[in-house]
C-alpha cells in the first residue's frame, strides 16, 4: 500500500471567512491521500456503474460529464456535473466541457504546496482527487469501412487526454484509471485505507501516458495518410529485458515485449530454468517455434535448430519417435542446438538426450519427472514453456530493420497456391502428405533452400536433410542436402544394420524421398543433380523463363515433378 500507513490528513485549512475551507493532507515523503472527489468521464462505459456505486458507498463525491452523468443518475448514483464545477454549460455540441482551470487546477495543484493551495483558495478551486477516464473510440471509428474523414475527426478526443495527461502528471496526489480492467483493484485499495497507494498511482500514471500516446500515434497515423497522404509506421514495444550479450559476445541486446500479444510466443513463453538467454538464443528459438507451428498437434512434432535454421526436423507416433528421427536429420549440427516440440515434454524423450548437449528446450509444457531429470542435466540448460500451440499466431506482419529503415510484410502463410503436375510421369497421391511435410520444412529453411523427405515409418515424416543459405541452389543440392543425406543415412544404417548393402540402402531411401525447394528451377541443372542421386520426386512453385526446359529435362529423367504456385525464399 505504499506510505498509506504514513497518510495523515491534517484539520487546518485555508479559508476565508466567506469561502468553503480546503483541507490539506501533507505527506510524509509524498504520502498518500485520503481520496475524496472524483471525476468519472468515460466513453467505454464498462463496469462504470459498479464502479461508481463503489466510490459513492466509500463517501466519494462523484463528478461526471454526458453520457457518464447521465447512466450514473438513471442507476440512481448521485452525481455532479461538470457544468456545476466550471460554472459553463458543455459547448459547441461537447467539444468543450472540461478544458477549465476549475477542472484542471483541481488535478494538477500540487497538494503539499502551500502556493498552489493558496491559488486554488482564491480561485475557488476544489481537489480532484481521482481521475477515470477513457477516450473516444478513435481506432474503431476509423477501422469501418467507409469512414467519413468528419466522423474520424469528431472522434477525436480532446479534453480526455488532456485530463488523463493532467492526473498522470501529478501522480503523488492524484490517481488516474483509463482502463476498466483496474476499477476493482483501485476500489479495493480505497475500501482498505481510505487512499490509492504511491506506487499503484505511478503504475496507474505510466499506464495513462502510454494510453495517450498510443492514442496520438493512431491519430498521426490515420491524418498523416488521409491528408498528407504518407504511410506511417508506429511501433509499441515495451518491457524491454537486457540480454546476455547480442550476436556477437561484445554486442550489447536486448528484448522488448509487443503489446497485446496472445498466444504462443517467446514473449509469453515462461523460462522454467536455465540462465538468461542471449539474443542469438531468441532467434533461434523463434525459428524452432515458427516450424514446429507449421504441424498439427494430431502427431507429435520435433524441430532441431542451430544457426536460425531447423537441421533436424520430424513427426512421430511418440515424442521419442520424432525427437530420435529429427536427431538423425544432422547428429552433428544438433551439438549446442535448440529443440522444440508442439507436445509436453516426457521422461522418455528426457532421457534420450542423456550426454547430448542442447541449449534450449521449447515445449507446450514438461511431465514432472521430465522437468526435474533436465534440470538435474544441467544448470544452465533452458527450459522454456510455451503454453497451448494449437492458438493460431496473432500477428500478421513481420518487420525487419536496415540501416536506416524498416521493411514490413505480411507472414508466409500457407505452402502452395497449386498443386499441378507437370510432368509425363504423374505424382503419386500416396506422396502427398510427405510431400505436404517437405514443404512445410523448406519454407523454415534459409534461402537458396531445399529439403529431402522421408516417410520414415507410416505416417510419421522427418527432414533427412536440407540444403540452406546458398548463393545457387545446385550447391544446396548436390554439396549440401543430397551429400548430408547419406552421411546421415550411413548413422542410421550402422544402428540399425539392415540385411542390404549400404549403397542399395541409400539408393532404396533416395528414390522414394521428395526434395522441395523454396523457389523455381532458373536452369535444368538442379533437376540433373538430384537425378544423380536417385531423387524421382520434385516439387518447385515453378514460375521461370526456362520452366519448359526444366520440364523437358525432368521427362527424360524420369522425375515427377509438381508446380506449388507459391514460393518460399526466407533472408
Amino acid at each position: 500500500m505504499g506510505n498509506a500507513s504514513k497518510c495523515v490528513p491534517l484539520s487546518n485549512s485555508i479559508h476565508d471567512s466567506d469561502q468553503k475551507p480546503y483541507s490539506i493532507y501533507l505527506p510524509i515523503s509524498y504520502g498518500d491521500f485520503l481520496l475524496k472527489r472524483a471525476l468519472l468521464s468515460v466513453s467505454d462505459k464498462t463496469g462504470i456503474v459498479d464502479f461508481a456505486r463503489g466510490l459513492e458507498k466509500l463517501d466519494v463525491q462523484i463528478i461526471s460529464t454526458g453520457g457518464t452523468a447521465r447512466i450514473l443518475r438513471d442507476s440512481g448514483i448521485e452525481v455532479m456535473d461538470v457544468a456545476d464545477v466550471t460554472g459553463f454549460p458543455e459547448m459547441m455540441g461537447g467539444r468543450v466541457k472540461t478544458l477549465h482551470p476549475k477542472v484542471h487546477g483541481g488535478i494538477l495543484c500540487i497538494r503539499d504546496d502551500h502556493d498552489h493551495m493558496g491559488e486554488a483558495q482564491k480561485a475557488e478551486v476544489e481537489m480532484i482527487d481521482l481521475v477515470v477516464v477513457n477516450l473516444y473510440p478513435f481506432e474503431i471509428t476509423v477501422s469501418k469501412e467507409g469512414v467519413l474523414l468528419e466522423e474520424a475527426i469528431e472522434n477525436i478526443d480532446i479534453g480526455g487526454p488532456a485530463m488523463l495527461r493532467s492526473a498522470a502528471k501529478n501522480y503523488r496526489s492524484v490517481t488516474v484509471v483509463c482502463d476498466p480492467d483496474d476499477y476493482g483493484s483501485v476500489l479495493k485499495e480505497i475500501r482498505s485505507s481510505g487512499v490509492v497507494s504511491l506506487q499503484s498511482r505511478e503504475i496507474l500514471a505510466v499506464k495513462a501516458f502510454r494510453h495517450t500516446a498510443d492514442y496520438d500515434a493512431a491519430i498521426d497515423t490515420y491524418l498523416s495518410k488521409e491528408l498528407l497522404g504518407q504511410d506511417v509506421l508506429r511501433m509499441n514495444y515495451t518491457d524491454g529485458i537486457t540480454l546476455r550479450y547480442g550476436e556477437n559476445w561484445h554486442q550489447d541486446a536486448k528484448f522488448y515485449k509487443g503489446v497485446n500479444i496472445s498466444g504462443p510466443s517467446l514473449a509469453n513463453a515462461k523460462q522454467l530454468h536455465g540462465k538468461e538467454l542471449s539474443y542469438n538464443n531468441y532467434i533461434d528459438a523463434d525459428n524452432a517455434l515458427q516450424t514446429v507451428k507449421e504441424f498439427s498437434s494430431s502427431k507429435p512434432a520435433v524441430t532441431i535448430v542451430k544457426h536460425n535454421n531447423p537441421c533436424g526436423l520430424a513427426t512421430g507416433n511418440t515424442l521419442l519417435q520424432a525427437l530420435r528421427a529429427a536427431w538423425d536429420g544432422d547428429p552433428i549440427s544438433a551439438y549446442g542446438s535448440i529443440i522444440c516440440t508442439n507436445t509436453v515434454f516426457d521422461l522418455e524423450a528426457a532421457e534420450f538426450l542423456n550426454g547430448k548437449f542442447v541449449e534450449i528446450i521449447l515445449a507446450p509444457g514438461f511431465e514432472p519427472d521430465a522437468l526435474d531429470y533436465l534440470k538435474n542435466k544441467s544448470a544452465n540448460l533452458r527450459l522454456l514453456e510455451l503454453g497451448e500451440l494449437n492458438e493460431p499466431f496473432t500477428v500478421n506482419d513481420t518487420y525487419k530493420y536496415v540501416i536506416g529503415g524498416v521493411l514490413k510484410q505480411s507472414r508466409n502463410i500457407g505452402i502452395y497456391d497449386k498443386w499441378d503436375c507437370v510432368t509425363e510421369i504423374g505424382y503419386p497421391e500416396d506422396l502427398r502428405a510427405v510431400s505436404e511435410f517437405s514443404l512445410h520444412a523448406c519454407k523454415c529453411v534459409k534461402s537458396n533452400a531445399v529439403a529431402l523427405a522421408y516417410e520414415y515409418d507410416d505416417g510419421c515424416y522427418m527432414m533427412l536433410s536440407m540444403g540452406a543459405g546458398q548463393p545457387n541452389r545446385v550447391d544446396s543440392i548436390r554439396k549440401l542436402a543430397a551429400t548430408k543425406a547419406r552421411e546421415n543415412l550411413q548413422v542410421i544404417y550402422e544402428r540399425e544394420k539392415p540385411d542390404i548393402l549400404f549403397e542399395d540402402y541409400v539408393a532404396d531411401i533416395f528414390s522414394k524421398c521428395v526434395m522441395a525447394s523454396d523457389a523455381f528451377f532458373p536452369f535444368d541443372d538442379s533437376v540433373v543433380h538430384a537425378s544423380e542421386f536417385g531423387i524421382r520426386y520434385i516439387l518447385s512453385p515453378g514460375g521461370s523463363i526456362r520452366d519448359q526446359e526444366v520440364i523437358d529435362t525432368a521427362n527424360r529423367l524420369g522425375i515427377s515433378m509438381i508446380f506449388t504456385g507459391m514460393r518460399h525464399f526466407l533472408h
